[in-house]
C-alpha cells in the first residue's frame, strides 16, 4: 500500500541533463565508487553556488521550512534516533537540522571537486527523484526514469531507481523506501546520507588497528595529548569548546594559530578561530557553524565525526617529503619575504626623504604674493599639502618605522643575521631630515600669514586714503554753497565754462551753483571706478574694520548723494527766489508758503509737479476743482512752461488767489469736497485732502463738534467765522 503524506512540488529538471558530469568522476571521494562511478549528482539544481571555501558559503534551507507539513508515515517509526536519545520534537528538530546542513554542505564538496552546482535543501532536491537519480548513478547506468514527474507514482519510481542502485553496490540502507524520498522522511534521507558518509569516509580510517570512528577517536586523542586542556572521549562534549579543533590545528601546523594564548574559557571565539583557519588556511570545507557547537546543549556526534574526518583526511596527506619541501618553501619564502621588505623599506625611505627635500627647496624660493587674491591661493594650497601630501608622508614614516621593526622582530624571531639599512637610508636620518622639515614648515605658514597680514593693511590705508580725498571734495561743495553771496543770478548771459573767481566775470550765486554741480558728476565716476575697486578688494580679503577711517563705501555713496541733492535743492532755491522777486504783489508770507506747498509736495526733487501732486497741493492751500478742470489747467501750464515749475505754480496761484482772501462760497466748497457726501468732516477727510499738520491741528482745536457720528461740523464753523454772505 502507499504511504501517504503531504507532497512536495516537483521541480521539473532540464531534458537536456549533462550526465557526464555526475559524482562518477569524482575519484577524490575516498572510496565512495558506486558502480565503479561513485555517486552520480547532474549540475541542474534549483538553488544558486555557494560562496566560500569548498563552496560552502550559503547556508543551506531549514529542513523545517522546506517540509512544510509532512504526516507521519510508518517507515518514520523507524527512522535513525537524535544521538543523545529519544528527546522529544524540540531536540530532534535541532540535531536534524544541523545534519542537514553538514551533510549538505558535504555533499557540495564533492559536487565543487567535479565543477558541479551545489545543492540547497536535502528534501526539496530528492522529492521528485530526479536529483537522487543524477547524484547516485553514473551515465552509464542512467537507464530510462521520468525526467519530468508530476504524479507521485512517477516521483515514487524515479526514487526507487536510485535507492536500488545505491544498494546494488553494496550500501546497506535500512527502512527507508521511495515513498520517504517523496515524502521529504528527513529522518530517514539523513539516515541514508550518513550511510554514505560511514561507508566511504570514516569507514577507511584507521590507527593502531582501530578503525572507523574507534580509529578516529584514537587519532584525535593521540594528536591532541600533548594539550592539558584538551580530553578527547567523544565526538560530542570533548569538541564544544573548540580546544580540540585548535589543538589538531597546532600540532600539525603551529605556525597558523598560537595555542598558548587562546583564551581557554572563550568557547565561542575558539571555536570560531578554528573554523576559520581551517577554512582559509588548510581549505577543509566548513561544514559545521559556531552556533552547532556554542549553542547547543551537546554537539550533533554525526555531524562532529563527519567535520573532524576532513581533518583526518587533510594531515595524513601530508608525508615526510611533503613536510620537508614544505619547509623548504616555508625558509625559501621567510628569506624572500625578508629581502622583499628590506629592499622596500630602503626605496620608500629615499622617496619620501626626496620628496621632503624638494617640498623644502620650493618654500625656499617661493617670492611674496603680491595680492590677495595670490596670498589666499597660496594658504589654500599650504592647506591642501598638509591635508593630503604631510598626512600621507606622515603615515609612510611610520609604517617605515613599523617596517623596521618588522624586519628586526622576524630576524630574531627566526634565528638570521642582523641587518641595518646602508649610510643615509635609516630610521635616524629620516628623524633628522624630518625634524628640519617641520621648522621650514613653521616658517612657510608664518610667512603666508604675514603677507596676507600686511596685504590686508595696504588695503585699509589705500581704502582710506581714497575716502579721505573723496570726502575732501565734497567738502569743497559744501564750503563753496555754504559761502554764497552776492546778486541771485548775473545780469549778463550765464558763461558756466569760466572758472570760479575769474577777472572778467561778475560772479553771481546760480552761476556759482552751476560750477559746484558740474564736481558731483567728477566724484561718481572716481567712486564707481577707483574706489570702488579697492572696496571690492577689501571684500574680497574679508576686511570687516580699518583703524584708518570710519568711513565706508556705502557712506561715501550716502555722502555723495546728499551733495547732489544739497546742489539740486539749492538751485531750485536760488531759481524759485528769482521768481518769487518778480512777484512784488505777493507778501513775503504769502511766497513763503506758496513756495513751502510747491516743496513739500515735490516728492521727487525735481522742481517740478505732477499733476497729482498739484492737486493735493491746491487742496492743501484750500483750493479745489474738478478732475476734468484740474486736467485742463494742468496741461494749460505744461504748454506754456513745458513743465508746472515753481514759476508756473506762482502763476497759476497768482491768478487763482488775485488778493489775499478766498470768497466764502470758495470755502464751503472746499470744505464740501473734503466732506464728500456727508453734512461733516473728519480728521481722516482733512489727511486725505494732504492739509498740512498744523492745519489739520487748528481745524480740529477750534472747529465745533457733531454729535453722532462724531465729527466736525464746517457749516457752523464757517457761519461763526465768516458770518452769510
Amino acid at each position: 500500500m502507499e504511504r501517504r503524506g503531504s507532497t512536495q512540488p516537483s521541480t521539473p529538471s532540464s531534458s537536456s541533463h549533462r550526465h557526464s558530469r555526475s559524482l562518477g568522476t569524482l575519484n577524490g571521494l575516498n572510496g565512495l565508487n558506486l558502480n565503479g562511478g561513485g555517486i552520480g549528482l547532474d549540475r541542474q539544481q534549483t538553488g544558486g553556488g555557494l560562496a566560500g571555501g569548498g563552496g560552502m558559503g550559503s547556508v543551506p534551507m531549514s529542513p523545517a521550512a522546506s517540509r512544510g507539513k509532512s504526516a507521519l508515515s510508518p517507515s518514520m517509526l523507524s527512522a535513525p534516533m537524535s544521538p543523545a536519545g529519544s528527546l522529544g520534537f524540540g531536540r530532534e528538530g535541532e540535531w536534524s537540522d544541523i545534519q542537514a546542513r553538514t551533510f549538505c554542505r558535504w555533499l557540495n564538496t564533492k559536487l565543487e571537486a567535479a565543477d558541479l552546482e551545489p545543492m540547497t535543501d536535502l528534501v526539496k532536491d530528492f522529492s521528485n527523484g530526479v536529483k537522487l537519480i543524477q547524484e547516485v548513478m553514473s551515465d552509464q547506468s542512467l537507464g530510462k526514469y521520468n525526467k519530468k514527474p508530476m504524479m507521485r507514482v512517477q516521483k515514487a519510481e524515479n526514487a526507487a531507481k536510485a535507492l536500488q542502485f545505491i544498494r546494488d553496490s553494496g550500501v546497506k540502507l535500512t527502512n527507508i523506501g521511495p515513498e520517504d524520498i517523496v515524502d521529504g522522511n528527513l529522518k530517514l534521507i539523513l539516515g541514508m546520507i550518513w550511510t554514505l558518509i560511514l561507508r566511504f569516509t570514516i569507514a577507511g580510517i584507521t590507527e593502531e588497528g582501530l578503525s572507523a570512528k574507534d580509529g578516529l577517536l584514537l587519532w584525535c586523542q593521540r594528536k591532541t595529548q600533548p594539550y592539558r586542556e584538551v580530553d578527547v572521549q567523544n565526538f560530542k562534549s570533548s569538541f564544544a569548546d573548540g580546544l580540540a579543533l585548535c589543538a589538531l590545528i597546532h600540532r600539525h601546523r603551529p605556525e597558523l594559530l598560537d595555542y598558548d594564548k587562546l583564551d581557554k574559557s572563550d568557547r565561542r571565539g575558539n571555536t570560531e578561530l578554528a573554523l576559520r583557519v581551517a577554512e582559509k588556511e588548510l581549505g577543509i570545507p566548513p561544514l559545521l557553524e559556531v552556533k552547532d557547537f556554542c549553542d547547543v546543549q551537546v554537539p550533533d556526534e554525526r555531524s562532529v565525526m563527519t567535520y573532524v574526518a576532513e581533518f583526518f583526511h587533510r594531515f595524513s596527506q601530508e608525508d615526510k617529503m611533503e613536510t620537508g619541501a614544505r619547509r623548504v618553501q616555508k625558509f625559501v619564502d621567510l628569506i624572500s619575504s625578508i629581502l622583499t621588505w628590506q629592499t622596500d623599506f630602503e626605496r620608500r625611505l629615499a622617496l619620501l626623504l626626496s620628496a621632503v627635500s624638494s617640498t623644502q627647496r620650493s618654500w625656499a624660493a617661493a617670492q611674496p604674493q603680491p595680492d590677495y587674491k595670490s596670498a589666499i591661493s597660496s594658504l589654500s594650497e599650504f592647506a591642501e599639502y598638509k591635508k593630503t601630501s604631510k598626512r600621507q608622508w606622515g603615515r609612510e614614516k611610520q609604517e617605515l618605522g613599523a617596517l623596521y621593526s618588522n624586519i628586526q622582530t622576524k630576524l630574531r624571531t627566526y634565528g638570521l643575521n642582523s641587518w641595518e639599512p646602508a649610510q643615509g637610508m635609516r630610521l635616524g636620518d629620516l628623524e633628522r631630515e624630518w625634524a628640519g622639515f617641520l621648522v621650514d614648515e613653521g616658517k612657510r605658514s608664518r610667512a603666508i600669514n604675514a603677507r596676507i597680514r600686511e596685504i590686508k593693511e595696504e588695503l585699509r590705508k589705500q581704502f582710506a586714503q581714497k575716502a579721505d580725498d573723496f570726502m575732501g571734495k565734497l567738502r569743497q561743495i559744501e564750503l563753496g554753497i555754504g559761502s554764497l553771496s552776492g546778486a541771485l543770478a548775473a545780469s549778463r548771459p550765464l558763461q558756466i565754462d569760466r572758472p570760479l573767481g575769474s577777472a572778467d566775470f561778475v560772479q553771481d550765486q546760480k552761476t556759482t551753483l552751476l560750477k559746484l554741480a558740474q564736481i558731483p558728476a567728477i566724484l561718481r565716476k572716481t567712486l564707481q571706478a577707483d574706489i570702488l575697486a579697492v572696496h571690492d578688494r577689501c571684500q574680497e580679503a574679508k576686511i570687516e574694520e580699518n583703524d584708518y577711517t570710519v568711513l565706508t563705501y556705502d557712506d561715501l555713496e550716502y555722502e555723495l548723494e546728499s551733495a547732489e541733492r544739497g546742489i539740486r535743492a539749492k538751485i531750485a532755491f536760488v531759481e524759485n527766489q528769482m521768481i518769487s522777486a518778480q512777484h512784488t504783489n505777493l507778501t513775503p508770507a504769502k511766497l513763503e508758503e506758496f513756495e513751502a506747498t510747491f516743496k513739500h509736495f515735490d516728492k521727487d526733487d525735481t522742481n517740478t509737479l505732477m499733476v497729482w501732486e498739484m492737486h493735493s497741493a491746491l487742496a492743501s492751500l484750500g483750493i479745489v476743482y474738478a478732475d476734468e478742470e484740474l486736467q485742463a489747467i494742468y496741461a494749460d501750464l505744461e504748454r506754456e512752461y513745458g513743465a508746472v515749475t515753481y514759476e508756473a505754480w506762482l502763476a497759476l496761484l497768482v491768478d487763482i488767489t488775485k488778493d489775499d482772501s478766498s470768497s466764502s462760497e470758495q470755502l464751503r466748497e472746499a470744505f464740501r469736497s473734503m466732506a464728500g457726501d456727508k453734512p461733516y468732516v473728519t480728521e481722516l477727510d482733512f489727511q486725505q485732502a494732504h492739509l498740512p499738520r498744523e492745519t489739520i491741528r487748528f481745524l480740529c482745536d477750534n472747529m465745533p463738534k457733531t454729535e453722532d457720528p462724531i465729527g466736525l461740523d464746517y457749516h457752523t464753523f464757517l457761519e461763526t467765522t465768516l458770518g452769510r454772505d
